[in-house]
């Protein structure tokens, strides 16, 4: 690996998150907080269970930012056509497109994304923090991840608060507990992005569309067509589909099969 490696942007970020989150860490166990508090009593359960999750939320962080997102296969030549089948399930009217940038052929729901310089399939955002997409693959870890970084973040916000203990006078309280005060500031920071990126998503989830799709639908030729999300089959469904992969099927066909019923629906 060539030096200049080391100081890529998914380098530093990763090392960031990595050394931030186990300062952070460090920051409750050094001060007078309950977590202190448990292991100089000897009850140790709490402690180790609290490490486990802090260990539990940064490895699955690693996994989202290090994963293939679901990049589409670069392997068919420019020239190449669409398959019979992909052809027969998707209406003339929405063609499978060829991207202008990597020029392979986008299955439905897939963006090119610049970041990455790679077309991803199922398209939801592309993570700073994470300095990778969420795609297909890796979107069902990235909400794990959500879930478990924000019960880390609020114990770690409760246990911060803990060791507050406001006195006075207040420059003797700030020179002694400055430090766990500005972690309890970040602590709270992050929680309420961490609350507020996982409320977004599982409502996105239940209705089985992705932030890109959310935003930008009014652009998005499959579906500015159509009145509804094409893709929504109920809440039981698209849970089902996200977390466990079932039904299977590919997009195209799901999104045929919303435009079946609904020519049903007109014809009654």
């Amino acid at each position: 690996m060539a030096p200049w490696a080391l100081l890529s942007p998914g380098v530093l970020v990763r090392t960031g998150h990595t050394v931030l989150t186990w300062g952070i860490t460090l920051v409750l166990f050094l001060h007078d907080t309950e977590l202190r508090q448990w292991e100089e009593q000897g009850e140790l359960l709490l402690p180790l269970t609290f490490l486990l999750l802090v260990l539990g939320s940064l490895l699955l962080y690693l996994a989202v930012s290090l994963m293939d997102p679901g990049y589409v296969n670069t392997q068919p030549q420019p020239q190449e056509e669409p398959k019979e089948e992909q052809t027969a399930m998707v209406p003339q009217a929405i063609a499978l497109r060829r991207c202008r940038y990597c020029l392979v052929l986008q299955p439905l729901r897939a963006r090119h994304c610049r970041d990455c310089r790679r077309c991803v399939r199922r398209y939801d955002h592309h993570c700073p923090w994470m300095e990778n997409c969420v795609g297909e693959r890796n979107h069902p870890l990235f909400v794990a991840y959500l879930a478990l970084q924000l019960v880390v973040l609020l114990w770690g916000l409760y246990l911060a608060w803990s060791g507050l203990q406001f006195f006075q006078p207040w420059g003797l309280w700030l020179r002694s507990r400055g430090l766990l005060f500005a972690t309890f500031l970040l602590l709270f920071l992050f929680s309420l992005v961490a609350g507020l990126l996982l409320a977004s998503h599982l409502y996105l989830v239940a209705s089985n569309t992705t932030t890109w799709e959310f935003i930008s639908s009014h652009r998005i030729a499959y579906l500015r067509q159509r009145p509804s999300n094409p893709f929504n089959r109920g809440l039981t469904r698209n849970l089902a589909h996200f977390f466990c992969g079932w039904p299977s099927g590919s997009w195209e066909t799901l999104w045929a099969e919303g435009e079946e019923e609904e020519g049903s629906s007109q014809a009654v």
